[in-house]
Parts: structure tokens; sequence; C-alpha cells
């Protein structure tokens, strides 16, 4: 229905398909066009070739380009938090904003509090003013740091978690967190920056508009050799043929690591367990959301004696059920009150993108319609599909009521956590709509006994 699948089969998918794959849902999360990490990738690949990057080194590149973003969700509830503004809007914005004092100070009085009364906008762009160097770092950091984790989490080398944290410094020591200068800015960091520049310019005005960026930021934002690199391989038609491609996935999959093994199970594991992490750092009030839905998902289906293969794919797509809201604005996630129609969408937009993304990732596809019908209910009430009792499958049943549950026990922007009790009470009385019996049972003689 959804699925998507990669041209490799499952046996022999590696870890650049998966990777690439998922970095659809990083791009969701930066407010970008989709593919852009993909062809950040390959601007980046390409220039690293021309510099005479050869064998470990430019697989280090492929890797930060390519994930340059994992840590992106990490500072999506703060923008919205300090900008009054949709974190993903702000950010896609921020990043064709020129490299000049003025058009930063444009930038912050344009975009804070767009949609906020004159009062709380101008105490938003006070504060700004105030303290803007403090909450850039504060951000920046908190990014840098999440993302080179996760990049641990996935078994990257050293070298691309370090070229992943350094990704905000800048050639002339303007840049973040570290504030380095010249070469002592990892080559990783360099050419996946120069890649984002480009691309992003490349997407908002076309080729020329890419090659006269990257060419105003060399020397100062940019590695002026890189961009020099750039620069000879912008004028060449077949560059840009391959990067506007429709296959662009492909060619990136090609280029990747030549050595690189396959994906074992426990890969697999570990790369759902990174993606739950990068869901996870999206909303303070999701912290720790995934991990706990993919505990009590196992501990409900060992109770319901599910196969352990069945077991398995049930944890993962227990976690990665909500992966689709990275693309769904912080402003609403975090909103104190009822949602209006707008936003509702938006919300209920999640489901479909998480049936995207898992869509894409062929070796997991069976993933996809498990985990994005989390929302759909037994009387045909639900979404994004109006699935019933006739077509939701077990493995999808019990997610809906581990989902259900820790959302009424955990804290929410408009309510405080539930006792278990009164959760498990309004639950039972849900019970043939959207919450299915078996499922319910089994929850509750995990959650009392655990």
């Amino acid at each position: 229905m959804f699925h998507q699948s990669l041209t490799r089969d499952a046996a022999t998918v590696s870890f650049s398909d998966i990777a690439g794959a998922f970095s659809y849902a990083l791009d969701l999360t930066e407010g970008q066009p989709p593919g852009h990490s993909i062809r950040c990738c390959y601007i980046a690949g390409r220039v690293a070739e021309r510099m005479g990057v050869t064998g470990a080194r430019l697989g280090h590149v492929h890797y930060t380009a390519l994930l340059k973003d994992l840590g992106c969700s990490s500072n999506a509830a703060r923008i919205a938090e300090l900008y009054l503004a949709d974190d993903r809007a702000f950010k896609q914005r921020w990043k064709t904003v020129p490299a000049r004092l003025p058009s930063t100070l444009r930038f912050v009085f344009r975009e804070t509090g767009r949609a906020a009364t004159l009062g709380r906008r101008i105490g938003a762009v006070a504060h700004i003013l105030r303290h803007g160097d403090a909450v850039a770092q504060e951000m920046i950091v908190a990014r840098c740091t999440r993302g080179s984790a996760i990049a641990r989490t996935l078994r990257r080398d050293e070298e691309v978690a370090h070229g992943i944290y350094h990704l905000d410094e800048h050639w002339n020591g303007s840049g973040r967190p570290d504030g380095l200068t010249g070469e002592a800015v990892p080559l990783e960091s360099r050419l996946a920056l120069l890649a984002q520049v480009a691309d992003v310019f490349h997407q908002a005005g076309g080729r020329d508009a890419a090659a006269a960026e990257v060419e105003r930021r060399a020397g100062q934002w940019l590695d002026p050799a890189a961009a020099a690199v750039f620069a000879t391989l912008a004028r060449e038609v077949g560059f840009w043929r391959d990067l506007e491609s429709p296959l662009i996935d492909a060619l990136v999959a090609a280029r990747a690591p030549a050595e690189e093994q396959v994906v074992d199970e426990d890969c697999l594991d570990a790369i759902t367990a990174a993606f739950g992490q990068v869901i996870d750092a999206k909303s303070p009030y999701t912290a720790g959301h995934s991990v706990r839905v993919a505990d009590y998902a196992e501990g409900i289906g060992q109770r319901l004696d599910l196969t352990a293969a069945r077991l398995r794919q049930l944890r993962r797509a227990a976690a990665l059920h909500d992966i689709g809201k990275l693309g769904v604005s912080s402003a609403v996630l975090e909103k104190p009150g009822s949602l209006d129609e707008a936003e509702w969408v938006q919300m209920r937009e999640h489901a479909a993108h998480t049936a995207r993304i898992l869509g894409r990732v062929g070796v997991l596809g069976d993933l996809a319609d498990l985990a994005a019908a989390h929302h759909e209910k037994l009387d045909g009430t639900g979404y994004p599909l109006g699935l019933d009792d006739r077509t939701i499958r077990r493995e999808t049943r019990i997610i809906t009521v581990c989902d259900f549950y820790d959302a009424l026990t955990a804290d929410r922007p408009y309510r405080a956590a539930l006792p278990v009790e009164q959760a498990l009470a309004i639950m039972a009385g849900e019970i043939g709509r959207a919450v299915d019996a078996d499922c319910f049972a089994a929850l509750r003689a995990h959650v009392q006994t655990a």
C-alpha cells in the first residue's frame, strides 16, 4: 500500500541505503525539500573526490553530509518557544538568509512572532536582541551534541560524529560551537556545510544562485579551496544533471563506501533506536516516549505469544510509530490548549508522514503499515485511512494501546500525567472502539505486575 522498496534485495541492503531513506525524515524536520540530505551527500562527495580525497576519508565525508542533521530535532521546541514561530518554516527560511548582520537582524524582526500579539512579539524580539549570542550557542551546542551522539549509536566512525558536531563551524572562525578556524575545522564538516549552502540556494533559486552563494561565502563560512572546486563542478552540465535527477537516491547509494558491510538484524535495531532518539528529541514532552512504547509493546507481545521474529518487528514499528511527527511544527506539538482545525489537519498528517518515511526503507518496509496505522480505530473512525476491525493487524493494535497508555501517563502541554489506574479506566471505556480487548488485558497485566 505505502511501500516504495529499494532496488537492492533486503538480504544485501547496506547502511547507506537505510540511512538515505531515513534522511528524508531529517529533511522534514529541517523544513527542507525532500532529498536535501541525499543531494548534500552527492555534492560533498563530488567535491571531495575532486580534492583528491579517497578511501575511508571519502566514506567519512559521505556519512557526515548524509547524516548532518541527526541532531536537528533537539532545538525544534526551543526555536518555537523563543521565536514564537513554526520551527520548520523558520529553519527553512533561515538557511537562505545572506551571511551578513543586517540581513540577520531583518530576518529576526520579520520572522519572530509573525502570528503573535504585538506585545508578545516585542517581548520575544527584545529577548533575542539581549541574549541572541547565548541563545544561538545553546541551540547549536544542543543540536551538535545530540547529532554526534546519535551518529555513534548508528555505529559510525568517530570522524563522522566529529564532523557532525562541527557542522556549523566557519572557515573565518565566526561559527559555532567552538569557533574553529581554517583547517582546524574538520574536512568532513567543511564539505557538509558547503553542500548545505549549495543545495539550499539551488532549490531556492537555481544553479546560478547556488554557484553565486558558494562563491560569496568562500573564505568566510566556506573553505576557499573547496569552494573553488565546487565552482569548477558548477560549470559542468553533468554535475547538475545528476543532482537534479529523479534517480539521485540510487546515484548516492552507488557512491557509498565500497567496503561497507551488509546490515544485520542487530544493526537494524541500532538504526531503529537511533531514529527513536531523533523523534523523542522533537519535544520535551515526548522524551523517552518511543522507547517506552517499544518496551510496553514488547511486553504485551510476549504475553500474547508472538514469535521472536514478530516481536522484533513489533518493537521496531513501535519505536518508529511517531517518526512522522518530525514533519509537524513544534508550535502545534507544544500547544498548551486545544488545536484548531488547521492544526489538527497538520497533526493528523504525521501518520501519513510515518508511512511515507518507513515505506522508503525497503528492508523495513513491512513496518510502514504497522506503525502508520496506530491512530486507526476498530470502529473505522480513525486516520489516516479509516481502517476498521477487519483490517487492523494485531501488532498495530498493540502499538495503539501502548501509545494511548503512555500518552495518558506522561506529562503533556495541556495536562499533567494521570495515575495508572485512572489511565486504565479511561482506556477501558474505549474497548471495541479504539482499544482492542485482548491487547488491553495484556497491557493491564503488564503494567500492574511491572
